[in-house]
């Protein structure tokens, strides 16, 4: 018997499904793509990341500026003053006395009338002064009478007296009786003349013409003289008497202009000029009074007002003037401002003339013209060379701008 050697045993092979190498073979080619999609993205991206910088570059280095920050150079006429104050006081005033005696029959004005030169203001009985007129007047006659007499036997004496009648110093007792009566008629004649001036007095008239701001009697009052009836004032023109520091008094000319307000007219500006400057100072303040002559047309100003204002003791021409905030100052000590021009922060020397303090502006004699925009505030970031931009309503003034709109207006 042939015996056949049998293949050894092999266990069957179980065959997997066919499903998993075609979704190997997609996961590779998905990789490989997305790899490829990467390194393909990375270059067209890297451009892109200068310009983003850059925009964001500039936007940070362009600084907005405020209508508060900025201020346009104007031009005008700047001055520069020296504040005062003091009262007002009429130029001319008259307080008006009985010269002779007697009772105030009439007054008729009151205070706050306005009188004319030579109005009647009262009038005093006239009887005493008629009468008194009456009896100077029969001295007067009877000196004349005496007189009269005296040189017609002064006539008679030198007949005889040529004659050899009479000796000479008869004739000369006579002519010293003419002497004596021709003195008693010059005196006689005085004392019409003073009573009739006293029968004058006694119609009271105002001296200057003005307004009546006391009156002193009333009717039916005895008037002694000198005492006083009225008192009048000129409202027409007032005096400011003003102290000025001893000091300050070589600033003050005669002729410079004043300004100043009073209590009532808060919103309205009165003017004057200096027309005296006293010499000596005031005993205690060491102040000198410069009187200062004010023009009243309309009556507006009363006698006694207080008046606080200043004196122009400098002007300048018609030039540019600049914000005391906008001056700043270079290492040499020089003076210069931050002008913004075509976007761009400038420093500019400049040049200065007369400063106000009070007004805070200085006049700019070299550097900048009318227009020009300066910074105002304390910007510590902003230097010269940054790029800036003008609020809309600057921007709306420049001069590109204007033309700008210029061009737009014509198309």
């Amino acid at each position: 018997m042939k015996l056949e050697t049998l293949p050894p045993y092999t266990q069957p092979t179980v065959r997997k499904p066919g499903w998993r190498a075609p979704a190997a073979i997609l996961i590779v080619i998905a990789v490989a793509g997305g790899g490829w999609t990467v390194l393909r993205g990375k270059p067209e991206a890297a451009p892109a990341a200068p310009a983003n910088a850059a925009a964001a570059k500039e936007k940070q280095d362009v600084f907005e500026l405020s209508t508060g920050d900025i201020a346009a150079v104007d031009a005008r006429s700047l001055a520069v003053s020296l504040p005062l104050s003091g009262s007002l006081a009429p130029l001319s005033s008259a307080t008006i006395k009985s010269k002779v005696s007697g009772v105030v029959e009439a007054t008729t004005l009151q205070e706050g009338m306005a009188v004319s030169a030579g109005q009647v203001l009262a009038r005093i009985d006239q009887a005493d002064l008629r009468a008194r007129l009456q009896q100077q007047q029969a001295m007067l006659d009877e000196a004349q009478a005496k007189f009269a007499m005296a040189t017609k036997n002064e006539g008679n004496s030198k007949a005889l007296l040529t004659q050899k009648y009479i000796s000479q110093n008869a004739y000369d007792s006579t002519q010293n009786t003419v002497d004596l009566a021709r003195a008693n008629v010059r005196s006689a004649a005085a004392m019409v003349e003073i009573a009739r001036i006293a029968l004058n007095d006694g119609v009271i008239k105002a001296p200057i013409a003005g307004v009546i701001s006391k009156r002193h009697v009333q009717a039916g009052e005895k008037l002694a003289p000198d005492m006083p009836v009225y008192s009048i004032v000129n409202l027409s023109e007032l005096t400011l008497e003003a102290q000025v520091p001893a000091s300050e008094i070589p600033r003050v000319k005669v002729g410079q202009d004043v300004k100043f307000r009073v209590d009532g007219y808060a919103q309205r500006d009165f003017h004057g000029k200096v027309a005296r400057i006293n010499p000596a100072t005031e005993a205690g303040s060491r102040a000198m009074l410069v009187y200062i002559a004010v023009k009243n047309d309309d009556s507006a100003l009363r006698a006694g007002m207080f008046a606080k204002g200043s004196i122009v003791t400098d002007r300048s021409a018609v030039s540019p003037v600049v914000p005391l905030a906008a001056l700043r100052t270079d290492k040499d000590g020089k003076s210069l401002v931050y002008k913004v021009e075509k976007g761009t922060l400038v420093s500019q020397p400049v040049k200065l003339g007369l400063r106000n303090e009070d007004e805070g502006y200085a006049e700019v004699v070299e550097g900048l013209q009318q227009g020009a925009h300066v910074i105002v505030s304390r910007l510590d970031r902003l230097k010269p060379g940054a790029l800036v931009k003008l609020p809309g309503a600057a921007a709306a003034s420049t001069p590109s701008a204007l033309a700008k709109s210029a061009d737009a207006a014509k198309g």
